[in-house]
This record gives structure tokens, C-alpha cells and sequence, in this order.
């Protein structure tokens, strides 16, 4: 344990018209380095997380973190991209500043504005993070990609719809007592289960309800080395870090089986000395239902191709063996590409020094993360436990 969260900020998530990557950015930044009573003149360095893919027009957005306060000038600045994964790139960056000793205090942001670019540039953008010679020409783009995933999955194992609306009414009921939440709603299993014109199928046997949201917003962290942590008012420590990277063409690999993010958690619990069981909850990367119901198989819940029991005995929900999404996930809270990450570390953060509100779980000692970029390309496990 080399490093820990001090200090967190999150904005809502969802369509901020009246927001810019900019105010986005310099707001987050503000707002986490003073939870972590922390000034701009001590932080040492700043990683930022930042997609894009034509999203935003500003296309050199690291310095834009500057903006946030002037001591922050002179400061080295870098920013990270790793498709959907961007938000953890950049916290494992940070982490390896500290753990390299070139800094003791890193500053962490993570931003996406999508809801600005028309609809059919939003797919086109979203798709980059696929392999275009393969995939560049999917109906439907990256749902298309997923939706691809999910009927190879159903030609192995069985149709799995009841799985997909479980996981999917799951994570919106859990997303109601998020205040950061784009969709506060808890729309039930019965409307996620079925057809309908709110509800109509987009690729494959994926459903609305089985995508997660067009988004805006932004998160930040305050990480500090574990001698300066151990001085703050409050420090969550990373027990472990894993980052495993897959080949990009689905067709090197067996999709079905996400086997980057089986490696990556098996890192992950290995340097933590942990096994699944000991751990109180997981955020995890939800960005369509069927990638969450691949990921309680390659982190180990179950065997492959028993995902489905998993939701039958309610091992996920809140109050199960592992609960999964407390925050709701991406299908609940939104996701922002490049914020997505750092939300995440944020939000287990809140959870372990008990300062989720509504969402707060009971008692919470082990938080794991798992952030993917592409189809389980870029894959980044977190394990964290409060440092005092």
C-alpha cells in the first residue's frame, strides 16, 4: 500500500447543458482538493482522464486542470486515454507517480462531455473504441459490438433475457439513492423483462434497459503516498492495483469469456493476498448487462456460463454474498467515458469511510473495482480498504 484516496468530488452525471469540459474540470479539481484539505501549491502532479474521440472539440485538455487555480501552474500535467477505461488510467497512473517516488500528492480528474454531439456522431465516436478494420462498420456501433457479445453468449449458454433484466432492474433500484445519478428510477424487473416502445431492442438481443446512458460529468481524487495519507483527515488505501491489456480484435480472442478481466482480478487478489469472499461489495463495469453478467464469471463467482445463478440467488444485491453497483453502475449513474473510472474509485471511496448518504452500505471494510475499455480490452482492477 503505497498510496490512498484523501479527498474525492463528483458531479451529477447526466445532460448539464450549462456545463463545458472546462467548468466540468475546474469544478471537480476545486472541490476534491478542498475534501482533502489539500492546496493547489502542494499537489505534485495532475493526471486528467479525458477520451474525447470527437466528443469535445478541445482535443489538449490537461492544462485545462490549471484552470482550477493558479498555484496549480508549472505543475507537470498529463492526459490518459484508454477508451472506456480512461477514468482508472489515469488513477493507476497517479499511483504510479507515487509509487515511483517522482510525487507524494497526485490529482486525479476525470471528464466527459457526450450529450452535445449529435446522436449519430455519438456512435461513430463510441465505436473508436472498438477495432474498426473488424468492427468499423457494426449497425448500431458499440451496442452493436455488445449485442454481438450477447448473442454469442446466448448461442453457448441459453438465452439469458431473464439474466439481462435482472441485472438491469438490479442496478436501476440501486441507482435511486445515488445523488449523482443521471436516471434516478427504479423501472423494475417487469418493464426491463419486456419489449416494449420504451423499451424496444437496439442490437442483438440487448434491450434499452440493457445499455448504459449517454452522459456528461465528471470526478476527482486526491491520492497522496501513505506517510502523507496517514496525516490527513482521511485516507482509503489501494491494497492492490492490477492493469491487464487484451488483444483489440474480438476475433483474436474468445469474447465470450473476458478473459483480460478474469487476469487482471486474479492479479488483483493475488497482491492483496484476498479471495472474493473477502471483499464487502464491487463496482464493476456495467456498460451493457451482458458485459456485468460476463464479469461475475471472470472474476470468479461462478464457473462460465453460470452467470445467471449468480442473480437467481441473489448473491449481488444489496444484502447479497457480494453486492454489485450499490452506486447503481453505469446503467443507473451514467457514463461519462473518461469519468467513469474515477467515479468509480470515488464512490468506493465514500463507501469505505462511510460518507455514501443514501447509498451507503453497512459497515463496508473491502471495496473492489473493476473499469474495462473496449469489449475487455483495457482492463483495471482496484482493491481498497480504509488506511485508519
Amino acid at each position: 500500500m503505497c498510496a490512498a484516496i484523501v479527498g474525492w468530488s463528483h458531479s451529477k452525471f447526466g445532460k448539464l447543458e450549462d456545463e463545458s469540459v472546462e467548468s466540468l474540470v475546474v469544478s471537480v479539481a476545486n472541490a476534491a482538493m478542498e475534501d482533502a484539505g489539500v492546496e493547489a501549491k502542494d499537489v505534485d502532479e495532475i493526471v486528467l482522464g479525458h477520451f474525447n474521440a470527437g466528443f469535445s472539440p478541445q482535443d489538449f485538455t490537461a492544462s485545462l486542470v490549471l484552470q482550477a487555480n493558479p498555484d496549480l501552474r508549472f505543475k507537470p500535467a498529463t492526459r490518459v486515454e484508454n477508451a472506456c477505461a480512461t477514468g482508472s488510467g489515469a488513477v493507476h497512473q497517479g499511483l504510479k507517480s507515487i509509487a515511483a517516488k517522482s510525487a507524494k500528492v497526485v490529482l486525479v480528474v476525470g471528464v466527459e462531455q457526450m450529450t452535445k454531439t449529435p446522436g449519430p456522431e455519438i456512435g461513430k465516436n463510441l465505436l473508436k473504441a472498438s477495432y474498426l478494420p473488424e468492427d468499423g462498420d457494426t449497425p448500431a456501433g458499440f451496442a452493436g459490438v455488445f449485442g454481438k457479445i450477447a448473442q454469442l453468449y446466448f448461442q453457448r449458454h441459453g438465452d439469458q433475457s431473464d439474466a439481462l433484466a435482472k441485472i438491469a432492474a438490479k442496478n436501476h433500484k440501486n441507482g435511486v439513492a445515488n445523488p449523482y445519478a443521471q436516471m434516478r428510477k427504479d423501472l423494475g424487473y417487469e418493464f426491463c423483462r419486456a419489449e416494449s416502445d420504451k423499451n424496444p431492442f437496439v442490437a442483438g438481443p440487448l434491450k434499452r434497459t440493457d445499455c448504459s446512458l449517454v452522459s456528461d460529468g465528471a470526478a476527482a481524487i486526491v491520492l497522496a503516498d501513505t506517510d502523507t495519507a496517514l496525516g490527513m483527515n482521511k485516507a482509503i488505501a489501494f491494497r492492490s492495483a492490477a492493469h491487464v491489456q487484451d488483444f483489440l480484435p474480438l476475433s483474436k480472442r474468445d469474447i465470450v469469456k473476458f478473459e483480460g478481466c478474469s487476469a487482471a482480478w486474479q492479479q488483483a487478489l493475488a497482491k492483496a493476498g484476498l479471495t472474493l469472499d473477502d471483499l464487502s461489495f464491487v463496482e464493476t463495469h456495467d456498460c451493457f448487462t451482458i458485459a456485468e453478467l460476463i464479469e461475475y464469471e471472470a472474476m470468479g463467482l461462478v464457473p462460465e456460463g453460470q452467470g445467471a445463478r449468480v442473480l437467481e440467488e441473489g448473491w449481488t444485491e444489496i444484502g447479497g454474498r457480494l453486492p454489485v453497483n450499490p452506486s447503481g453502475g453505469l446503467k443507473a449513474k451514467g457514463h461519462p467515458i473518461g469519468a467513469t473510472g474515477v467515479s468509480m474509485h470515488a464512490i468506493s471511496a465514500m463507501q469505505l469511510a462511510g460518507e455514501a448518504g443514501d447509498m451507503q452500505l453497512d459497515s463496508p471494510e473491502l471495496a473492489g473495482i473493476f473499469n474495462m475499455g473496449g469489449a475487455a480490452v483495457a482492463n483495471y482492477v482496484s482493491i481498497l480498504q480504509p488506511l485508519k
